[in-house]
């Protein structure tokens, strides 16, 4: 069927509000995106700009997926089949989680759906807590305010990894009439949940407190409009933190940021207006759903962004110095891919076991159920570059709850050593070297950047060694590496360790290229990165 035919279709079955959209279209190309594919899951599940269409969020597409998983759900089990549901601070989160419960409701499925907004580890949580078949929540993560997303875990806890995606996305295809979609408002299957779950997902991160020696470290602290105001306040009571109040409460349209993304630079502009107001130490955001945190910290009269990959090495450093006693030979850390070795190194030090999994945490997640199948490893922490980070098994999912705990508590250690973040950062790389890793992504919409996405990824696999001097290993993983599930990401390796990698946004109009450079000149990593980031602008926009 062509767009048009499609867009045809939708005009003869949507309803009042959908139809006035649609036909208020003008734009052909517009009419083309919307309609060129059905809005698929990737490494985050379902994800796309909000409006009528089979490409974008909606009703229909949240109902389609919703009842393509409750037919997989009940081909997987005979019993009773459960869900939670949770749903952030976007527009529209509240209405699509309700939509997704009335629609399992109708197919026999118990529902269990947060009466407020909760974090994404907290879903996490939950569906292991209350012993669900499943899970959903509605979020985008730190995507403009003009997405949103859809995304599922199993009865772990643990997003939907390659089989479960694989196989809940045939039932989800299967559905090609979206005027059969059964909408409900009410049913006695569906129970709201809140306070007592919540409670205990806290009293879990609570458990993973490492630090509580009194400090007069001063923080300010901000929500970014999203889910973390609530959890992240109550887990830091008795610190020093001060709110930036322009962001503290749910905002869809993030009015105060361009995008709610603690990994963009001028995400942290107020907060750290805030800290220089107040001489404070340390800055937190977290993004809408509250899987990830962003730091800045104080040196000097500035404050200092630091990346994942930074952040990430000092709390493997502060999380296994803490827990040295308590580790043993099954003790693992695990990171994905594009994540710098600098927290492996580390980690190796102190004995861990190292597990690399591909981008996004359900991977890690994963790893997580497996060591508690199989006993033969014990996961100790789990990170990734865009500042998500895991310690404990609360959660099979990033957790900024518990990170941005864990962070002032390695904050507050330090200071009461005379130090700050920075200092501690500079001993790592006086002891390891100096990494410094850098991420651009190039935003191609629509089919004709999917089409160019697609046309680049070929162009690096034809040039392979001969795309810079000095590459000594080429890793495809869309070949299957190791025991990891194919993916379409490329990886060069230079002779001295510094690598650069390259992959498609599982959800997002973008590809994305990582570099790690290893020198032991700060300055010379730097020529080295720019000069490397200028020859693939050049191939990308060229």
């Amino acid at each position: 069927m062509s767009y048009k035919d499609k867009y045809n279709q939708w005009l003869d079955f949507a309803d009042d509000d959908t139809k006035a959209e649609l036909e208020a279209l003008t734009d052909e190309k517009e009419i083309e995106d919307r309609f060129y594919k059905d809005l698929a899951f990737g490494t985050g599940g379902l994800r796309g700009v909000m409006g009528a269409g089979s490409n974008r969020m909606n009703k229909y597409t949240v109902g389609k997926a919703t009842l393509g998983l409750a037919r997989y759900l009940k081909s997987k089990s005979s019993g009773d089949i459960s869900v939670a549901i949770a749903y952030d601070t976007r527009n529209n989160s509240q209405y699509f989680a309700k939509t997704a419960a009335g629609v399992f409701a109708s197919q026999g499925i118990k529902v269990f759906i947060y009466e407020m907004v909760v974090p994404v580890p907290v879903l996490s949580f939950t569906t292991h807590y209350l012993n669900c078949t499943a899970g959903v929540m509605l979020t985008a993560s730190h995507n403009p305010k003009e997405y949103n997303g859809y995304k599922v875990y199993d009865s772990k806890g643990c997003q939907f990894c390659t089989e479960d995606a694989k196989n809940a996305i045939g039932f989800i295809n299967d559905i090609t009439d979206y005027a059969s979609i059964p909408f409900m408002d009410e049913s006695n299957l569906i129970t709201y949940i809140g306070e007592n779950e919540l409670s205990a997902f806290l009293a879990e991160v609570k458990k993973q407190s490492l630090y509580e020696e009194k400090s007069d470290l001063k923080i300010v602290y901000t929500a970014l409009h999203g889910t973390g105001n609530i959890p992240v306040r109550r887990m830091l009571e008795g610190m020093d933190v001060t709110i930036v109040k322009e962001q503290e409460l749910p905002d869809g349209n993030f009015s105060t940021v361009r995008s709610p993304n603690p990994e963009e630079k001028d995400a942290l502009t107020l907060a750290i207006e805030k800290a220089k107001e107040i001489g404070a130490d340390l800055v937190l955001g977290t993004d809408p759903d509250c899987d990830r945190v962003g730091i800045a910290v104080k040196n000097g009269e500035e404050y200092v962004l630091f990346t994942g990959n930074q952040t990430g090495a000092l709390l493997v450093k502060f999380v296994l110095t803490m827990k040295k006693a308590a580790l043993n030979e099954k003790s693992t850390l695990v990171k994905t891919i594009v994540t710098s070795e600098l927290g492996a190194d580390i980690g190796k030090k102190f004995g861990l076991q190292i597990e690399e999994t591909l981008t996004g945490f359900k991977y890690i997640g994963d790893k997580i159920n497996k060591y508690e199948e199989s006993g033969e490893q014990e996961f100790v922490i789990g990170y990734e570059e865009s500042y998500g980070y895991l310690v404990g098994t609360h959660a099979r999912d990033k957790d900024a709850v518990v990170s941005s705990m864990l962070i002032c508590q390695m904050a507050a250690w330090y200071k009461n050593q005379g130090k700050t973040l920075v200092d501690g950062l500079n001993e790592i790389y006086d002891e390891y070297g100096y990494y410094l890793d850098y991420l651009d992504s190039f935003v191609l919409k629509g089919k004709d950047g999917a089409e160019k996405i697609q046309s680049l990824m070929t162009y690096f696999r034809n040039k392979g060694k001969a795309l810079f001097d000095g590459i000594d290993e080429i890793i495809d993983f869309s070949e299957g590496i190791r025991d990891l599930p194919k993916e379409n990401v490329l990886k060069y390796i230079w002779n001295d360790g510094s690598w650069m990698a390259v992959r498609p946004s599982g959800t997002e109009p973008k590809i994305k290229v990582y570099y790690s450079i290893v020198d032991p000149v700060k300055d010379n990593a730097k020529a080295r990165l720019e000069n490397i980031r200028e020859t693939i602008k050049e191939i990308i926009n060229g």
